[in-house]
C-alpha cells in the first residue's frame, strides 16, 4: 500500500500496490500493519455502501461528533467521485482548510479520514458506488454536519448540484454550529 499524506495533516491517500500477471492483478485494500507503521491505529468496524443513480449528485458534509467520531477509509468502486474532506479538529494546524480527491473504480485509489474530519463527495459518473470502512459505528444521535456550500471552507465543487438530500440542504454553517 502506497500512502501520500495530503496537505490535511493524518489524512492520506492511499494506492493500492498491485502484483500484476497475465491473470490481472492482487493487492491489499486494507492491512492494519501499515496503517499502524504510520501510526495510524484504525479498526473496521462497519462497512458502508452508497449507490448513487445521478451525476452530480452531493452528499455532505458529515460528521459524526464526540464521543462517537469516525475515521473511515472510502473508495469508489464503480464510477468516478469528487471527494472531499474539512479539517475540523481545532487544534490542527489545518483547521477548517478543506482537500478534494478524485477516486474512481479504475483509479484504486482511496482516501483515509481521521476522526475529527467532515467528508463529502460528488457524484462524476451516473450509477456510482461509493465503499465506506468505519472504525466507529453509526450514532444517529451524534450524526450532524456542516453545508455542502459554506464559504469558510472554499469548496470548488466540479458540477452543478442535480440531486441533494432536504437534509443536507438544511445544515447550517461551520460558524453557526460553533456559536
Amino acid at each position: 500500500m502506497i500512502f501520500k499524506e495530503t496537505k490535511l495533516k493524518g489524512a492520506y491517500t492511499i494506492e493500492m500496490e498491485k502484483t500484476e500477471d497475465e491473470r490481472g492483478f492482487f493487492a491489499y485494500s486494507y492491512c492494519q500493519k501499515e496503517f499502524r507503521k504510520r501510526g495510524i491505529d484504525f479498526n473496521i468496524v462497519q462497512c458502508n455502501v452508497s449507490f448513487n443513480k445521478t451525476k452530480g449528485t452531493l452528499r455532505g458534509m458529515h460528521y459524526q461528533s464526540s464521543p462517537f467520531e469516525q475515521a473511515k477509509l472510502v473508495s469508489c468502486i464503480k464510477g468516478r467521485i469528487y471527494d472531499v474532506i474539512v479539517d475540523l479538529r481545532k487544534e490542527s494546524d489545518t483547521y477548517c482548510l478543506s482537500h478534494a480527491v478524485e477516486l474512481s473504480a479504475e483509479g484504486y485509489k482511496m482516501l483515509y479520514i481521521p476522526k475529527g474530519f467532515a467528508h463529502g463527495y460528488q457524484t462524476l459518473e451516473d450509477n456510482s458506488v461509493v465503499f465506506y470502512q468505519m472504525a466507529e459505528f453509526y450514532h444517529p444521535e451524534c450524526a450532524t454536519g456542516v453545508r455542502w456550500d459554506d464559504p469558510l471552507f472554499s469548496i470548488n465543487w466540479p458540477l452543478k448540484v442535480r440531486v441533494i438530500s432536504e437534509k443536507d440542504k438544511e445544515q447550517r454553517l461551520f460558524a453557526d454550529n460553533t456559536l
